[in-house]
């Protein structure tokens, strides 16, 4: 959630900022209602103070035997406009709150202007693979080497699902285990979270009430607030401290989590999306980072060497993107994705997502800190990054490291979870 102040007292910035993202806004109805909230309040307050200060001169003037029904009665028509009045700063506030539920993030100002097509590559590790034969694509090799089995996938869930057949759901394992590792060794705290989350997650992360219609929604038979499938850990996680005050030095507050990911996708699948690049369900571990105003930098390029550092020693070919404004999305004000390169399609693939939500989740969870210096309480920052999700670095792996005969070269990193070197053809 954006800070109403910033708007108050320079709109026109906030205006130019969220227009790199390609969102147009008009804050006139905004400040509008905020005026008249304010307005509204101070009347309350001095209605309020005007209450208090009769009041406590009533058993004085009673004392002295005066009569005190005039003043009674002025208490009642005092207390009947407070009461009105709350009725209407509710109505002001639920409007000025609706407004800034939907306003996306602003970007850093060092973000180009613009979508995807504006995106820059800063770096690649590697080169891409050459191949003296005929390559196959992800599907075929996945097939032919008995990892995943799509069409019961489909037959037991419909499109866009998969299983991992016994060395393909030991090669999952093995990943998600590697993953693990290397975030222990980085003394990241490790939680397995609840896959299914209430509202206030959806909210506090950004991404309710906008784009509510694109997760799964649960009914609940009990009588409980309504719950969702988490598209991300990232969900759960950023709500870990939601409402609370944390020491500075308890930051950064550095933790990771492996769970299944469940989204809605919208749309038919291309081509270029067959097999395991789009599903409704996926595994992924997740990383997020609570921290200080100036340290936010500093954690998000820790967050992006490693989820370089991870596909890195996977020995994949990969680029980092530094995305647009409007390539964001709507929590972010600045994100890099991790593309790794599919050779049968000829693109890359993002397998990690890293941004930076600055203090606007933190706004909407409530999370702060007290500030050493001040004594006073700030809002810390947080920050993801996907660490990494399995769906396309198996296409990856699979691809980059396939043999003519089908076989499949394992990465060296996954071979002690493993336990092979090599994926051979079923017969």
């Amino acid at each position: 959630m954006l800070d109403i102040n910033l708007i108050r007292t320079n709109p026109e910035k906030i205006i130019k900022a969220l227009a790199k993202k390609e969102y147009d806004v008009n804050f006139n109805e905004l400040l509008s209602m905020d005026k008249q909230y304010r307005e509204l309040n101070k009347i309350n307050d001095d209605l309020r103070a005007r209450r208090n200060k009769v009041s406590e001169s009533i058993p004085l003037l009673k004392k002295s035997g005066q009569n005190v029904q005039s003043i009674y009665d002025e208490m009642k028509v005092i207390g009947q406009q407070i009461s009105d009045n709350d009725i209407k700063l509710k109505e002001f506030n639920d409007k000025i709150q609706s407004f800034l539920n939907y306003l996306p993030n602003t970007p850093d100002e060092d973000l180009l202007a613009g979508g995807k097509e504006n995106n820059v590559v800063i770096k690649e590790f590697g080169t891409k693979p050459n191949f003296d034969f005929t390559i196959k694509n992800h599907t075929e090799l996945c097939e032919l080497n008995g990892i995943i089995d799509y069409k019961r996938g489909s037959k037991l869930a419909g499109s866009g699902y998969w299983i991992y057949c016994d060395v393909g759901a030991r090669l999952e394992w093995a990943i998600l285990n590697y993953f693990i590792s290397e975030h222990l060794k980085d003394n990241y705290k490790f939680m397995l979270v609840p896959h299914m989350l209430s509202y206030n997650c959806g909210y506090g992360a950004g991404q309710f009430p906008k784009f509510s219609d694109e997760v799964y929604w649960i009914n609940d038979d009990e009588g409980e607030s309504q719950k969702f499938m988490l598209p991300t850990a990232e969900t759960a996680l950023v709500n870990l401290h939601s409402g609370e005050i944390l020491s500075e030095n308890e930051l950064p507050k550095k933790y990771f989590s492996y769970t299944p990911c469940y989204r809605k996708e919208a749309g038919s699948y291309r081509t270029e999306e067959r097999g395991m690049i789009r599903g409704h369900q996926f595994n992924k571990v997740e990383m997020v980072q609570y921290t200080t105003p100036e340290n936010s930098m500093k954690a998000f390029e820790e967050l992006v060497g490693k989820a370089e550092s991870l596909v890195k020693k996977l020995g994949l070919h990969f680029r980092t993107s530094k995305l647009a404004a409007g390539d964001c999305s709507a929590s972010m004000a600045r994100t890099y994705d991790i593309e790794v390169w599919i050779p049968s399609m000829n693109i890359y693939k993002e397998v990690s997502s890293v941004s930076n939500a600055n203090d606007y989740q933190a706004r909407r969870t409530n999370t702060k800190y007290r500030n050493f210096v001040t004594g006073k309480t700030e809002f810390v920052h947080t920050l993801n990054g996907s660490g990494l999700a399995t769906s396309r670095i198996i296409p990856a792996i699979v691809e980059q490291y396939q043999q003519k005969d089908g076989s499949i070269i394992v990465p060296e990193v996954l071979v002690p979870f493993f336990g092979e070197k090599v994926i051979n053809p079923i017969k």
